[in-house]
């Protein structure tokens, strides 16, 4: 990718000397854009995915330079979130020297004041954050896609909240150093706090004083608003979790059905006469994986898998379905996914740990071969036929082509019992 790099780095450089044109360009950003660039081509190949888009959004932004208007700002943005997403340090600050130069091309752009707030947040700053984001939430008139703003700027004053009263209980200089932590960065926050924490421990005596107790419960409500976030509801509504020994109780003797998510089957199943949808109504059990189809009349159990470097950042599984597995790897992404997507009600139970990734799990099929991605669909079929208990294991719809991979399609094929075209059923058992 060098040769690559040190084009675009010439390209970049030579947009931001342009000037004169109808419409104001964003000049600052391409030179700051060319400056990163000059690092990173100093530090060798790009290795990293994140990077790698960043650079290929700062080439369409070079692009775009010759269009103006719209397309150009909309390119502006997309290279600032690619900013934000990249994760460094650097990055983040790209991010928001852009999204600077946006607010200040347009100061009605909710996109830039999002991206402002955002870069603001990730950086420690949050007061400034949260004056960013209520500009965002003045200029945003629905207000579903901004509920997360709505949330993530009330996390930013519980957490100054937190801070100040845990300062009352300090004395003077540490009281003052406590609240100055609110615009720092959140490692920085973590260690000063804790490090206050086992100070006023120590000189007050222990747990035995009430203002000790107090400080340790508003240590405790900062790191967890820090590490999760706000929650209304903790406990989702008194969501259970469910666990290997759950799941096979839950399926035992029963009649189970997987069915595709192809449309053509969504659209069979709306029909209120369509046989189809009789036939899928007529299980104990209806399974369905990933994004739940609109014409859907009935999911007793949804599994789907995490996808991308930021799973937690898709949309919130608030689909009714009694039982919700949602598989993905490492733990500390899948933790934070089911903090971030489950909503409270829309599942009476949600599978743990144990079920997070059944296909590699030495503790329960432990099978190599299916490749790093294998299918939603296969993964909870090949744990539902490994689990042995359903009265009966029928899929519906796999058939269509794209519902299954080879191997997958290989393994259904050689131990299917059954097979009706004309109900698009494969029964296994």
């Amino acid at each position: 990718m060098g040769q690559t790099l040190t084009g675009l780095l010439k390209a970049v450089r030579a947009r931001s000397g342009q000037g004169g044109a109808a419409r104001p360009a964003p000049t600052t950003a391409l030179r700051l854009c060319g400056d990163y660039l000059a690092g990173l081509a100093a530090n060798g190949p790009v290795n990293d995915a994140r990077q790698t888009r960043l650079v290929s959004a700062v080439g369409g932004l070079t692009a775009a330079c010759g269009t103006g208007g719209d397309e150009l700002f909309d390119a502006l943005l997309r290279t600032g979130w690619c900013a934000l997403e990249a994760g460094g340090e650097a990055e983040t600050r790209l991010a928001l020297d852009i999204a600077v130069e946006a607010t200040g091309l347009r100061a009605r752009s909710k996109g830039a004041w999002r991206l402002r707030g955002s870069a603001l947040d990730a950086l420690g700053r949050r007061e400034e954050a949260v004056q960013a984001y209520e500009r965002h939430l003045a200029l945003q008139q629905n207000p579903a896609p901004a509920e997360d703003v709505t949330r993530r700027i009330a996390v930013l004053k519980d957490l100054r909240a937190c801070l100040d009263e845990a300062a009352g209980l300090l004395p003077g200089e540490d009281a003052a150093a406590l609240r100055a932590l609110h615009d720092a960065p959140a490692g920085q926050v973590r260690t000063a706090f804790a490090e206050a924490v086992r100070r006023r421990t120590a000189e007050g005596g222990g747990m035995a004083d009430p203002a000790v107790r107090r400080l340790t419960t508003l240590y405790a409500a900062h790191r967890r608003l820090l590490d999760r976030g706000r929650a209304a509801d903790p406990l989702l509504g008194g969501v259970e979790p469910l666990g290997v020994p759950g799941l096979r109780r839950l399926i035992t003797g029963r009649s189970v059905c997987l069915v595709a998510g192809a449309a053509r089957i969504a659209d069979e199943e709306r029909d209120p006469g369509s046989t189809l949808g009789a036939l899928i109504g007529g299980y104990d059990l209806v399974v369905r994986c990933d994004a739940l189809p609109s014409g859907a009349r009935r999911t007793d159990l949804h599994a789907v898998t995490l996808r991308g470097d930021a799973p937690w950042t898709g949309p919130a599984w608030d689909r009714r379905a009694s039982t919700r597995l949602v598989f993905g790897d490492p733990p500390s992404h899948w933790r934070r996914s089911l903090r971030a997507r489950l909503v409270a009600g829309a599942q009476d139970h949600i599978g743990d740990a144990s079920l997070r990734h059944p296909l590699d799990d030495p503790a329960l099929l432990g099978e190599d071969g299916w490749g790093p991605r294998p299918g939603t669909a296969f993964t909870v079929l090949r744990l539902l036929d490994f689990l042995d208990t359903a009265g009966r294991l029928d899929l519906i719809g796999f058939g269509l082509p794209g519902q299954l991979q080879p191997r997958e399609r290989e393994w259904v094929a050689a131990r299917a019992t059954h097979e009706d075209e004309t109900e698009m059923r494969t029964a296994l058992r």
